[in-house]
């Protein structure tokens, strides 16, 4: 909760979740990040500032998060680590609580990389990435998800590369994943046959029960790769959305190339 300070100054304690180091031998650790309310916001922009000021409303929690924990020795435009110290950061849903950026005012709802806080003040060249959320009638949690970057992933994808017609036959890698789970979906949608694999009984069951695959197998569980595509696709594979590259895309050119 905020809590008020120095009257009408308009400051207010601003939570993080702050990572305390990089990440080293594994997994992340609740006690590699901290949660501290010591730091205070002032909830008006400085003079001349043509920055933004979220208040975030939403945070989506994304396996790329995880190697942003590590030190990244040769980080990219879109890949850096987090910084030690302070907040860690994602994909999120804010409200505009003050601005100086000519594209967004005050009150306006945004999705976009943000910090995992409660207040957030980025720059103009963060703010330049955000995007303005001009339709409100459905749950502004789902531009943390299948009308954000999930979403703009799987369509993008899927509509634009792959190209897709009814009746083509459609796998799809890490299919119970957040971009897989919607390839999956729009494939069917689109009358296409859609095969999936994932990596344990609980995918699968998804996979199979909720989310309607037309087959589905556990890679696990299948000792040679190409026998089971083979299996599951007897007239070839029309469309392959990769999410694992690896041993998988390997099978995947090897069977595609046998029906060419």
């Amino acid at each position: 909760m905020m809590q008020s300070r120095g009257g009408d100054s308009g400051e207010v304690i601003n939570k993080q979740v702050i990572l305390k180091d990089y990440v080293t031998g594994g997994s992340a650790k609740e006690s590699d990040l901290e949660v501290i309310s010591t730091r205070t916001i002032n909830l008006k922009l400085p003079e001349g500032s043509d920055g933004v000021l979220l208040k975030n409303l939403y945070l989506s929690c994304d396996p790329y998060m995880h190697a942003c924990m590590n030190k990244i020795e040769n980080p990219s435009i879109d890949f850096v680590s987090f910084s030690p110290g302070l907040p860690i950061r994602g994909f999120g849903v804010g409200k505009v609580v003050d601005s100086g950026h000519p594209k967004f005012g005050k009150g306006d709802f945004v999705w976009g990389s943000t910090g995992w806080e409660e207040y957030s003040v980025l720059s103009r060249l963060e703010s330049d990435n955000l995007f303005k959320i001009d339709h409100t009638d459905v749950p502004l949690s789902y531009y943390t998800g299948i009308l954000g970057v999930t979403g703009m992933t799987a369509y993008a994808g899927f509509f634009e590369i792959c190209c897709p017609k009814k009746g083509e036959y459609v796998f799809v890698s890490a299919a119970s994943g957040a971009v897989g789970q919607v390839v999956g979906q729009v494939a069917k949608f689109m009358g296409c046959h859609v095969v999936g694999c994932a990596g344990s009984k609980e995918k699968i069951d998804l996979l199979k029960n909720k989310l309607g695959f037309h087959e589905v197998f556990n890679y696990k569980e299948e000792p040679d790769l190409e026998a089971t595509l083979r299996r599951c696709f007897s007239e070839g594979i029309d469309i392959y959305f990769d999410n694992v590259g690896g041993k998988m895309l390997d099978a995947v050119r090897m069977v595609w190339l046998e029906c060419i």
